[in-house]
């Protein structure tokens, strides 16, 4: 039996219950911090901690900088080494000259680069120059070249015309002689006592009589105003014409004219 049930309730002990601790406020924690853990050195300042955004913005510019001085480093040598192999231009070389006789020095001669056009050499001229030549009395001319005029005068003991494409005017000179060698030469004289001729395509004309006629060649044409005592021809379509007749005539070859 419990004697308790029995008393008043004003009787009744008091419930004993044991005082509730008071709730501690818990501390917020930062979702920017963190705390390091046991055994891990710590980098931060005062209270152990390290802002993370901080930590990786210091490592990324450590990281940049690193970069940034290596890139450096290989532009400058770059500059260095393009320096060390230029090659500048060639400078003019210019000479100098010597000092005048009245004490003065002179100046220095540079080379100019624009050319001084040369003046037309004697061999240049025209090939229709007429080259003047005179036997005098009793003298010897030789007309040589190509594609050339000469123009004879005096009285000559022997005319030589030798070359190609010649013309010999002597309408003013009494020839002795005349030997031609070439081809396409024409020759004009006042008359001749002999006119030996070597070539092909060749003109003779004598305004007066010519004592002997000597052809060795093809298509030559000789033309006398007086007679022609002697004729040689050796040689293919040759033609001897004389104003006072032919005399005594060679021929060898054929389409030859004589008369």
């Amino acid at each position: 039996m419990n004697p308790a049930r029995h008393l008043p309730r004003a009787w009744r002990a008091p419930r004993l219950t044991a005082p509730r601790a008071a709730a501690l406020p818990s501390p917020a924690i930062s979702p920017h911090r963190i705390a390091p853990a046991r055994g891990t050195p710590s980098c931060a300042g005062v209270g152990g901690e390290i802002p993370l955004a901080s930590a990786f913005a210091r490592a990324y510019r450590e990281v940049m900088n690193r970069r940034l001085l290596a890139l450096s480093g290989v532009a400058a040598l770059t500059a260095l080494l393009a320096g060390c192999i230029f090659v500048g231009a060639p400078r003019p070389v210019g000479s100098r000259l010597p000092p005048s006789p009245d004490g003065q020095v002179a100046q220095t001669a540079t080379p100019s680069s624009t050319a001084t056009p040369l003046a037309p050499s004697p061999a240049a001229s025209s090939a229709t120059d007429a080259g003047a030549l005179d036997c005098g009395d009793g003298g010897s001319q030789i007309a040589s070249g190509a594609d050339r005029s000469f123009r004879v005068t005096g009285t000559c003991a022997e005319l030589t015309v030798a070359g190609s494409a010649l013309t010999v005017d002597a309408s003013a000179a009494t020839v002795g002689t005349l030997r031609i060698s070439g081809d396409r030469i024409r020759v004009q004289v006042a008359g001749a006592d002999e006119v030996i001729v070597q070539g092909d395509d060749g003109v003779v004309t004598s305004a007066a009589g010519i004592g002997r006629i000597e052809i060795t060649g093809d298509r030559t044409t000789t033309e006398a105003v007086s007679g022609i005592p002697s004729v040689t021809v050796r040689g293919h379509d040759n033609v001897v014409r004389s104003g006072g007749g032919v005399g005594s005539a060679v021929v060898a070859g054929s389409g030859n004219e004589i008369r």
